[in-house]
């Protein structure tokens, strides 16, 4: 008779039947139908129930409907399970001391889980096969137990592949990857045989330490373990691969992968797009669909990355549809990167659409569209977008901020960057090493030298891209020697520098001219694996050059084994910068006879060269060459042609090249000025300034030097004016150089008020400035306030040069200071450790002869350092004519006429010498001999 069991009744039966479990699971499968049993028994991830009893068998299916379907084919005798329906199930049960002897006696079957259970409640130790369960803490533990674990051998006891998984997992997810690896070891030596999650743990941590070679050695194992060819483990063994920059290895294991799924798919087209060949990441995802795999998100994010780094745009837009038609759009990574391709595509309009449509935007999405306007060089939407997600309530993260730093950098903002600054701190990243880095080159870059040193004082852990960025932000804020002290105190804390910090050294050795530390500084590199770089070699050559060691710039030039373009081309510069015109024309014609082509810094170096030594056939012969070259387009070269036009002469060859240019710039603008200047047409100048204004063309500072030094020359005082209020409006009036040539026309012109309150408006001044109101106070004649200027410029710490002196000695000279003029000239070389030179001396004989002092300004003349020149005999000489001294001067003008025949200012103050003292007839000796010499004085103007 049957009887209908009870579903207590059903837990027994189950705990004596654990083998039957697989053979149940594995029918299921076949099946394709999910199996049912009571409510007490069911367990998350299988199930059954009972559908009858018959002839004392038990029929286990799917519920009702099941037992068609499993009664055939699980038939178990209650007998062979030994259990009997008739009588309740008993199982033997254990007490708490005979588990614990148990487990002393053989702790061989026990699992140990008491260094990696997560939970107070799980048990210590637990048996294999029945299960039973162990607690150290437990009430019913006897007390000998923890004496008796202390004395046990550590390896009596062993622990699951489970249990060394989860621990390997923990390392992993914390970025312990050697830890990890190191785990796998010990678990194989004490013979826990690995699995398959073993397997992709320890895959993971060789790909975030990049340990390939440890890789490869486990990739070995998988193959001759049962795990070769599971589709997950060859996955995470690809991305192994990849991720250390085996590509090759990578593709292998792709291609012998007996089953693909979307992952190895995906994982094989991240691969590609990572190690910049996007081409084959997108050949990958054509074969992919072309196997009718779906792509999922991964997939997207890979592809779209591949055509971000191609810049393929088409290609971009067409994935963007299948986005959509596969239902990835929602995605925000996938939203990320479709706004990434967008904007670095330089189409910021579908970026944003994108970023707009996106359903739900988290942190990623928003800097992904930051980096966006950054790189499309809308810094300042960069900012606005930031102040919006701030508002919605969404924090910031390292990718946002390194936007934000970047922006603030190309809009040279210290300000928003002081401010983006503060949020770092605030938000937490400011020990983050990329953001560090980041904040030092925005301090640099803006010019604020202090912040970033302070900065990099501050910084935790001070990576060699930090070094760098700071000797490189000393040079470029003309700070060569703290550059220089900088990379000393870098190799006493044994930091190698790299060919990025040499660069930056070089460039400040050869900002100060230390040559003696460039010497040092190429021994070094000598030494170095960068002694063949192109780039440290051209630098090299720069750095002698600019130190006037053109012998040393030959040598590095000769020792470049292969000296391409780049190295003639810096050859060359460095000559014309050394003033060696000559030799640079040579060696422009050797790189021609080498058949090496030049490119258009060659030809804007041998075009200086030409300029500088007045060679116009040499200059067209170039410029006929740029024509062939293809280059006559270029707008530097346009603007250079036209400088060494007009610096040879040739200012009607100067205005062909500049009317024929399609796109002029204001560099050709300026060469056109600086050439009319050049030439002696200065109104020519004025007037090309001005249609340089219709044509809205926006002045730079060599602009107004040059229509400002044309204005001075004519004394146009009114376009001056007008050339003035241009200079405000251009925001240029701060500038040192345009502030002194607009006090130098101000005081050519007669109005040294203004020049005065032009000279008191620069916020700060430099020699230059200091100078150049020196000078217009001499012009004037107002040798006590050019005396009291020079003591204001000693009291603001600003060095006197002697192009100060000269403006002081002629301000005294002129406002007849003999005592004055003598204590500072005699002071100039033990005080000021300056030399006197021609100009000095000169300015000297005036003031002493002015001051009737001729015999002294003539012995100052025949025990001068140097030869004297023109001046000199020519200031002598108008002494003479002040004071009638007939027989000086004759021999004045003797020495001036056998230096220069056909001065005529010397005839004209001989001849009214000889007037004066009423010798008639050698004036007019004098008069014909000017008349046969062709003499001619040339006209000035004035503004008295």
């Amino acid at each position: 008779m049957e009887r209908a069991v009870s579903e207590f009744q059903w837990l027994p039966l189950v705990c004596a039947l654990p083998e039957y479990y697989q053979r149940l699971c594995s029918c299921q499968k076949r099946a394709k139908a999910p199996l049912l049993m009571p409510a007490v028994l069911r367990r998350p991830k299988w199930s059954f129930g009972c559908t009858g009893l018959r002839n004392r068998q038990l029929i286990l299916g799917a519920g009702d409907e099941g037992a068609g379907k499993f009664g055939s084919c699980f038939r178990w005798s209650l007998q062979d399970a030994r259990v009997s329906l008739s009588q309740p199930f008993e199982r033997q049960e254990w007490s708490s001391e005979q588990l614990w002897r148990r487990f002393f006696s053989d702790p061989s079957p026990w699992w140990d889980h008491r260094f990696d259970k997560t939970n107070a409640r799980f048990p210590d130790f637990k048996h294999k096969k029945t299960q039973d369960a162990l607690w150290i803490d437990a009430r019913s533990t006897p007390r000998w137990v923890r004496s008796e674990l202390a004395a046990m051998a550590p390896i009596a006891v062993q622990q699951s592949a489970f249990s060394w998984n989860a621990k390997m997992a923990k390392y992993v997810e914390g970025g312990q990857f050697t830890e990890a690896v190191a785990l796998f070891e010990l678990m194989q030596t004490q013979g826990v045989p690995p699995d398959k999650y073993s397997f992709i743990q320890v895959l993971k941590a060789c790909a975030g330490s990049m340990a390939l070679e440890v890789g490869k050695h486990i990739h070995c194992q998988v193959i001759k373990s049962s795990y070769g060819s599971d589709v997950f483990v060859d996955s995470c063994i690809l991305d192994m691969y990849s991720k250390c920059g085996s590509i090759e290895d990578a593709y292998n294991v792709f291609k012998n992968m007996p089953q693909r799924d979307v992952i190895s798919w995906s994982a094989m087209i991240v691969a590609y797009a990572k190690s910049g060949q996007g081409s084959r990441a997108l050949e990958i995802y054509t074969q992919m669909l072309q196997e009718l795999i779906k792509p999922n998100s991964f997939t997207f994010v890979g592809v779209l990355t591949a055509c971000t780094s191609l810049g393929a745009l088409e290609e971009g837009r067409f994935l963007h549809s299948q986005v959509i038609e596969n239902g990835q759009e929602s995605d925000p990574h996938v939203g990320s990167c479709l706004v990434d391709m967008y904007a670095k595509s330089e189409s910021v309009e579908d970026a944003c659409k994108v970023f707009n449509d996106m359903p739900t935007r988290d942190v990623v999405s928003w800097s992904a569209m930051i980096v966006g306007y950054v790189k499309c060089g809308q810094g300042g939407k960069a900012l606005e977008l930031f102040q919006q997600m701030r508002r919605e309530g969404l924090e910031p993260n390292n990718v946002t901020f390194l936007g934000l730093i970047e922006a603030c950098t190309n809009l040279l903002s210290l300000g928003e960057g002081r401010h983006v600054h503060a949020q770092v701190i605030q938000s937490g990243w400011e020990t983050d090493t990329s953001i560090e880095n980041c904040l030092l080159d925005m301090y640099a870059k803006c010019e604020s030298i202090e912040d970033a040193r302070e900065l990099f004082n501050n910084m935790s852990k001070r990576k060699l891209l930090s070094w760098n960025t700071m000797i490189m932000g000393y040079a470029n804020c003309q700070l060569g020697e703290k550059a220089i002290d900088l990379f000393f105190q870098m190799q006493c804390e044994r930091v190698e520098p790299d060919n990025i910090t040499f660069l930056g050294v070089l460039k400040a050795c050869s900002s100060t001219q230390a040559l003696e530390h460039g010497k040092f500084i190429h021994e070094q590199i000598r030494k170095s694996k960068w002694k063949s770089d192109t780039f440290v070699g051209n630098s090299l050559i720069d750095m002698y050059s600019k130190c006037g060691s053109m012998e040393y710039a030959h040598r590095v030039f000769d020792s470049i084994l292969a000296n391409d373009i780049v190295c003639w081309s810096a050859m060359i510069l460095g000559y014309v910068k050394s003033g060696q015109a000559e030799e640079a024309l040579d060696l422009f014609r050797e790189m021609q006879c080498k058949a090496v082509e030049p490119d258009p810094i060659t030809f804007v170096a041998a075009l200086n060269a030409c300029a500088g030594v007045g060679a116009l056939e040499e200059g067209r012969l170039v410029h006929a060459q740029i024509i062939q070259s293809g280059y006559d387009s270029d707008a530097f070269l346009g603007s250079c042609l036209v400088d060494m036009y007009a610096k040879c002469g040739s200012m009607e060859e100067a205005c062909e090249v500049f009317n024929n240019m399609q796109l002029r710039k204001v560099g050709a603008w300026s060469a056109m000025i600086l050439g009319y200047v050049e030439c002696g047409q200065e109104e020519n100048a004025i007037v090309m300034f001005k249609r340089m204004l219709q044509e809205d063309v926006v002045p730079d500072s060599v602009t107004f030097i040059g229509v400002l030094m044309a204005c001075s020359s004519i004394v146009a005082l009114n376009d001056g004016k007008l050339i003035h209020a241009q200079v405000i409006e251009s925001g240029l009036e701060s500038d040192v150089f345009v502030a002194s040539c607009l006090i130098d026309m101000y005081a050519k012109c007669g109005s040294i008020e203004d020049a005065c309150r032009v000279f008191s408006n620069i916020p700060f001044r430099d020699v230059v400035c200091w100078n150049a109101m020196l000078s217009g106070y001499a012009m004037h004649g107002l040798g006590k306030k050019a005396i009291q200027l020079l003591e204001w410029m000693l009291q603001e710490g600003t060095d006197m040069d002697t192009a100060s002196f000269a403006s002081l000695l002629s301000a005294c000279s002129h406002a007849g200071l003999a005592d004055e003029g003598v204590y500072y000239f005699e002071t100039m070389t033990p005080v000021y450790g300056l030399s006197a030179e021609v100009e000095h001396h000169s300015s000297m004989v005036d003031l002493l002869g002015r001051a009737g002092h001729l015999h002294e300004a003539h012995d100052m003349i025949k025990n001068m350092p140097c030869l004297p020149d023109v001046s000199i005999w020519q200031a002598l000489l108008g002494a003479c004519k002040i004071h009638g001294n007939v027989q000086m001067g004759e021999s004045a003008a003797k020495e001036l006429f056998s230096l220069d025949p056909e001065h005529s200012s010397g005839y004209v103050l001989l001849s009214n010498i000889y007037a004066a003292a009423g010798k008639w007839s050698s004036k007019s000796k004098v008069q014909n001999l000017w008349t046969k010499r062709h003499a001619f004085k040339q006209p000035r103007y004035t503004w008295v």
